[in-house]
């Protein structure tokens, strides 16, 4: 720890808002309900950095789980900047990385978990074969395994007791299928991403040893974006919680809960939230969005919400564009005109200040290829990026690039910083002091030597891969499918292929860059602000998605709420003319827009 002064000046700046103030000062189990723009991610680093500096005492420290890896390296930026380096004390990641590094890796033997010695995560391609192996046993004909791949992670993750009736008789033939997937994972020495939070969840259940072991190293859990979790989390969270005396600081916002297919239930949070044991914050200010795009983010929610534009904000417009024939000829429309006058109202806006969001990956594929007609660079963040933007190695490389292209002189990312995120990469491998000396050096070495913006991407990707990422990817049992996305990556920059002109400044730029237009979709943009939004393809069986049930159209309904509210100042809702969602006649309705 450093300067607590600064994390203690922040904290003065809460108090102009009772009820970020209110959640800084809370003692026992609290839980935040945080709209779009409330402030939520200040007011956590700042009660994070409180609660390491004042309330726990060393050496134990906090879990903080999160719901992806930007969203932890944005808190542990944040707390560098209050004055407070986590360090060993705490463990900020998914719940998915906090079962594999606090539970599972460290206590499969002790609490006879039933894995292999010397088990790893399994790649993309042993996880295919194990189904394929599975299917054939269980259910065999011609169909594709793979298609049974998303149900079967739903049931894996709705059913968590493995011994009820509930999970033999909702559906047999899937139970079996499970349990072939996963003997044969065990049998090549593997676990997958799903077999973690579960494996975790279970050992926790079954010991109550293990309860007392986290709990003396944590004695604080805290959760951000606690609706997006699921089921597994919730079940933790329970059991830690409200069994063994932890104590508890959550934040979330059921009306952003989107994440259903993953196992996502907002009913959990509301559940947590009224407990009787259990202090319940709202934030209601909106410091992102202009007034009347927060009066019209009810009216898109489809339910009446008491937020508020914060005291001095801008504001904000929505526009409606409704438009004439293919989603081609729509993407041009927008790039013609709704930016071309987006330009002109704001000279001095750059294309990074503009996000294209979408429903599905496929309407980006639409925006992307007449973007490049027209010469426009974008950074696209969905599943068809260049390369998986969950990818925790690549986003590392990306902020390596960003140092090599000038961040070693204005210290943005600090090198520092570089180094800490590689050692929680590779923790298995970089778990002593002359351990991460070692790799501290092996980074700078490679990278003083590749300060040069205009490199090739292939030869700079290769060099780093051969210094020393190849030998701790051989070593780390969690890394393997990380290695195999960089390989693919690296794969599409050799001669010939879509990347091969590819230079280290461009892939720098993946990230943060300010010159390019930003393609995402709804999904994806989840927890990112941008001046202007445009919500492309809004219409008739896109959003909600043909055929959906009722509980897909309320979450549609989030969906659609969660891309409206990225927006500071504009709005625009691009839409088929003859076909328009029953969302977007909503609104219109309800703003009296023709």
């Amino acid at each position: 720890m450093s300067d607590t002064s600064i994390y203690l000046k922040a904290a003065e700046d809460l108090r102009n808002n009772p009820a970020q103030s209110a959640a800084y000062e809370s003692k026992g189990n609290c839980v935040v309900l945080a709209g779009p723009g409330s402030g939520k991610t200040k007011t956590l680093t700042v009660k994070l950095a409180r609660l390491l500096s004042e309330d726990i005492q060393e050496p134990r420290g906090l879990a903080c789980i999160t719901y992806n890896n930007e969203c932890a390296r944005e808190l542990e930026t944040r707390l560098a900047a209050l004055g407070i380096e986590p360090g060993r004390r705490a463990f900020i990641g998914t719940v998915h990385s906090f079962s594999l590094t606090q539970i599972v890796l460290p206590y499969a033997k002790a609490a006879d978990m039933g894995l292999p010695d010397e088990f790893c995560v399994a790649t993309r391609a042993e996880r295919r074969r194990a189904l394929e192996t599975a299917y054939n046993q269980v259910i065999g004909g011609r169909e594709n395994p793979q298609q049974l791949d998303f149900k079967m992670g739903t049931y894996r993750r709705s059913i968590l007791n493995r011994n009820s009736a509930e999970w033999r008789e909702t559906d047999p033939e899937m139970a079996s299928l499970v349990e072939a997937f996963e003997a044969e994972l065990r049998a090549m020495g593997r676990i997958d991403f799903d077999d973690m939070p579960l494996l975790a969840v279970r050992a926790l259940r079954e010991h109550e040893w293990l309860q007392r072991a986290i709990l003396a190293k944590y004695p604080v859990l805290v959760v951000d974006e606690y609706q997006d979790l699921g089921r597994a989390l919730h079940r933790m969270v329970m059991g830690l919680c409200f069994s063994t005396g932890m104590r508890l600081f959550a934040v979330g916002d059921a009306d952003q809960s989107i994440y259903e297919f993953n196992g996502a239930n907002p009913q959990l949070l509301r559940e947590l939230a009224a407990r009787k044991d259990v202090e319940c914050v709202r934030l209601r200010l909106n410091y992102r969005s202009g007034s009347k795009i927060v009066e019209a983010s009810s009216f898109a929610l489809g339910e009446a919400r008491d937020y508020e534009a914060a005291e001095g904000a801008e504001e904000g417009t929505v526009y409606f564009h409704p438009q004439q024939g293919s989603y081609e000829n729509q993407a041009a429309e927008a790039f013609s005109v709704v930016i071309a006058d987006i330009a002109k109202r704001h000279p001095d806006l750059k294309p990074g200040d503009i996000a294209i969001l979408y429903p599905a990956a496929w309407l980006g594929d639409k925006v992307a290829e007449v973007a490049q007609q027209v010469g426009l660079s974008v950074i696209r963040t969905d599943t068809n990026a260049i390369y998986s933007r969950t990818s925790r190695l690549m986003r590392w490389l990306e902020r390596c690039a960003e140092w090599c292209c000038g961040g070693w002189q204005t210290g943005t990312p600090r090198f520092s910083h570089l180094v800490n995120e590689g050692a929680r990469l590779f923790a298995e491998e970089i778990n002593t002091p002359g351990a991460r000396l070692a790799f501290q050096r092996a980074l700078m070495d490679s990278l003083w030597s590749r300060r040069e913006s205009a490199l090739s991407l292939r030869q700079w990707l290769t060099d780093i891969r051969a210094a020393f990422i190849t030998d701790l990817i051989a070593k780390c049992r969690t890394m393997k499918d990380e290695g195999e996305t960089l390989d693919n990556f690296i794969g599409r920059t050799q001669a010939g292929k879509d990347c091969s002109d590819m230079t280290v400044a461009q892939f720098a730029g993946q990230g943060e860059g300010n010159e390019s237009l930003h393609l995402s979709t709804l999904h994806s943009a989840k927890g990112r602000e941008f001046p202007i939004v445009i919500m492309f393809g809004m219409d008739q069986g896109n959003i909600p998605r043909k055929g959906s049930n009722e509980s897909q159209k309320l979450e549609a309904r989030r969906l659609f709420y969660v891309g409206f509210t990225r927006a500071k100042s504009e709005v625009h809702v691009m839409h088929s003319a003859t076909r328009p969602s029953p969302f977007v006649t909503e609104l219109k309705t309800r703003l009296d827009v023709q």
